[in-house]
């Protein structure tokens, strides 16, 4: 089938004042989200329990596989931002990794939940250690340059928070797609033969969302051959733009807490409140505020600002997960309740915090006349995934000492060990993540509004973004 994807029908008005996103775009772009979001969670919130109980692996080795996979990001990560930066072709920067991503992370996601039933003991480990490794390699090549694409499609400050509410949106349906995956593991009787069905289907709609993308959405031509400046030089690039540096330790200390939610709600459903059934649906009532919560949060952001809007999620989620620490035998009622509230006010996080970075690229530009969201998204990309590492290495770890034993009831010392990872550890992250960002980080929306009219000035009127 021959399709020219290289002049889609352009849909960006630009030299507008508000530079108006159409919704089919936006749409259209954020299609692929349903299934990094499907595999995302059901990778990171349930991998580590379905091979400790059901493949018999030890959560020690488990955490180390994934952190080891987070070390391997440090190279992945950077490579594809840079190079993805660096590239030229018909189809732009962007879209040539993410369309001959397609059928490898279909295949990785497959092999993940698909292991040889006769591997048994160490074949097992080091068969699951290549999944993961290559699992999270593949994501990267389509990670990251659709995050890039996602904050060059436009300069203006609330369009970019749309852009990134609905791709939370999606990304949050393809979570809750999870959260049935999830449970019908839990239910089968044949788990392993249900997530090799789950994981067929999933690979294969998520590399068709990913090809319609690319046919569909455009990419600014004039952002190719904007990146003069080596490997060394970009990443330095980064760490010299004063707005990156606390973005970069905000999110990586946030990430760490917020990655407990995913990794151990299972747990604490089953070894603390006593339902292991009910799991899914506490997730399901913290992803669906998430998700539903978008609009509140794009209307309150520009009346408040991203930045207010930012630390009262952080200050709140700290609560939140503090409220977490006193749970305990039957309590369903106290981890809903949190988990709704909880999930609203990380629903301002998810948006915001993309957009945020999104101006601090425009701030880079100002400073060096490049254009490099993938070096950029890349950094933040592997701060993401280090974190969940942590947590899952700090989980791992924690629980063999803690003495737990899959699938009886747990010592006194495993739940406590539970409860202070799930709540006390995350309510730290959130706060500490609230103080250095209230303290140092200065980019509000008037400080982005002058960046943009000095890139505009530099540009000359006829390619001016900004009236």
């Amino acid at each position: 089938m021959n399709v020219d994807m290289s002049e889609p029908e352009p849909e960006i008005a630009e030299g507008s004042k508000a530079e108006q996103l159409s919704w089919p775009l936006i749409l259209q772009f954020n299609l692929p989200t349903l299934g990094m979001g499907f595999m995302y969670l059901l990778v990171n919130m349930y991998l580590m329990k379905y091979a400790t109980d059901v493949l018999l692996i030890a959560p020690a080795a488990m955490g180390l596989i994934f952190g080891f996979s987070r070390l391997w990001d440090g190279v992945t990560d950077p490579l594809v931002g840079y190079v993805s930066d660096r590239t030229r072709s018909r189809l732009g920067r962007r879209r040539p990794w993410i369309l001959f991503s397609a059928i490898p992370v279909a295949l990785v996601f497959y092999m993940v939940w698909s292991p040889p039933s006769e591997l048994m003991g160490e074949e097992a480990v080091l068969y699951m250690s290549f999944a993961v490794i290559l699992f999270y390699s593949a994501m990267t090549t389509v990670f990251v340059p659709h995050q890039s694409l996602a904050a060059e499609l436009s300069v203006e400050t609330h369009q970019r928070t749309r852009l990134f509410g609905v791709r939370h949106v999606g990304w949050s349906i393809g979570s809750l797609l999870a959260l049935g995956a999830m449970w019908l593991m839990i239910q089968s009787s044949e788990p392993r033969v249900t997530a090799t069905e789950i994981a067929l289907v999933a690979g294969v709609l998520t590399a068709i969302t990913m090809v319609w993308m690319v046919i569909r959405v455009p990419e600014r031509k004039e952002y190719q051959g904007r990146v003069g400046s080596g490997a060394y030089q970009a990443f330095a690039d980064v760490l010299r733009n004063p707005h990156a540096k606390v973005l970069l330790l905000v999110f990586l200390i946030d990430s760490v807490g917020g990655a407990t939610v995913n990794i151990l709600t299972v747990y604490v459903s089953e070894y603390i409140v006593g339902t292991p059934e009910y799991a899914p649906l506490y997730i399901l009532l913290y992803a669906v505020p998430s998700a539903a919560s978008v609009p509140l949060w794009l209307k309150l952001s520009k009346v408040y600002g991203k930045k207010k809007l930012w630390l009262f999620s952080m200050t709140m989620s700290s609560a939140c997960f503090g409220a977490m620490m006193f749970l305990g035998e039957g309590d369903v009622a106290m981890i809903s309740i949190t988990a709704v509230v909880l999930g609203t006010v990380a629903g301002a996080g998810a948006i915001l915090a993309p957009s945020i970075q999104a101006d601090v690229i425009d701030y880079d530009e100002l400073q060096t006349g490049e254009r490099k969201e993938g070096t950029y998204f890349a950094a933040w990309n592997f701060v993401f995934k280090l974190a969940t590492g942590i947590t899952l290495v700090l989980t791992g770890f924690a629980l063999d000492l803690a003495g737990f034993v899959p699938n009886v009831a747990q010592s006194e010392t495993a739940r406590t060990t539970l409860l202070v990872l799930y709540g006390f550890f995350p309510m730290v992250c959130f706060l500490l993540g609230a103080l250095i960002f209230y303290r140092h980080f200065t980019l509000d929306e008037e400080a982005h509004l002058e960046v943009r009219r000095q890139l505009d000035a530099r540009k000359g009127p006829e390619k001016a973004f900004l009236p």
